[in-house]
């Protein structure tokens, strides 16, 4: 086994300051990211790439190791999740260590388990693929969506659907947006965590919430504390 747990944290957030280690229902959010990635038991590190030194210590606390502070151009608005990866292995490979597999997981992911990242590791390798992340089910099918223009007047988008029964229409998902699996080959091949051999771990509704703004917030709060009653 040779792999690496990635938890991309930069402390610029925009929308909700201090995101990625504001309380979360009792504990700084990015804990539970780092929680799960050392209770799998998947990774020789669980390491925290950040420019920010609150942030480091906070991920010290939790388990996490922060082996370097990530570089100013990719502590940016423009820097994407693959330019903090590619950064983040180059540094390793610098300093002697060397990994087959990565999984990225995201600092707001509060939903994150452990058997979730054991089952995504999993299914890349039964299935030798180039990547696995978390994906969930449309609530309503993308087939009878409409769209609307200026002055509010709707058309369908695929006019073909109008008379389809929801339930004959064939199932879409979106990525939940909490952790990626990829083998680092692929990674620094494809420049992407996206290949045409990426395979996808099914969640329920009540697992996922994009946290955007502090409505989302207060939901995600809500999702997790019921999610909580129910063990």
């Amino acid at each position: 086994m040779s792999n690496v747990c990635i938890i991309p944290a930069r402390g610029g957030s925009k929308r909700i300051p201090r995101k990625n280690i504001r309380d979360f229902c009792g504990k700084p959010i990015i804990a539970y990211s780092i929680e799960a990635a050392i209770q799998s038991n998947l990774f020789e590190e669980v390491m925290v790439s950040t420019d920010d030194a609150e942030i480091e210590k906070i991920a010290l606390k939790f388990g996490a190791k922060v082996p370097f502070l990530r570089s100013l151009k990719n502590a940016d608005d423009f820097a994407t999740t693959v330019d903090v990866l590619t950064e983040v292995i180059g540094q390793y490979k610098s300093a002697g260590k060397e990994y087959n597999t990565l999984c990225c997981c995201y600092p707001t992911a509060a939903f994150v388990t452990s058997q979730k990242l054991r089952e995504g590791y999993e299914l890349l390798n039964i299935q030798n693929a180039d990547a696995v992340f978390p994906v969930v089910e449309y609530s309503y099918p993308i087939q009878r969506s409409v769209m609307m223009d200026n002055d509010h007047r709707v058309s369908m988008k695929w006019p073909e659907f109008i008379h389809a029964r929801s339930q004959d229409l064939e199932k879409s998902y979106h990525d939940a947006g909490q952790w990626y699996w990829v083998k680092i080959d692929s990674l620094l091949q494809n420049k992407s965590l996206f290949t045409k051999n990426t395979f996808g771990v099914s969640l329920g509704h009540l697992e996922v919430q994009d946290i955007d703004n502090e409505s989302d917030w207060r939901i995600a709060e809500i999702k997790y504390e019921f999610l909580q009653s129910l063990t």
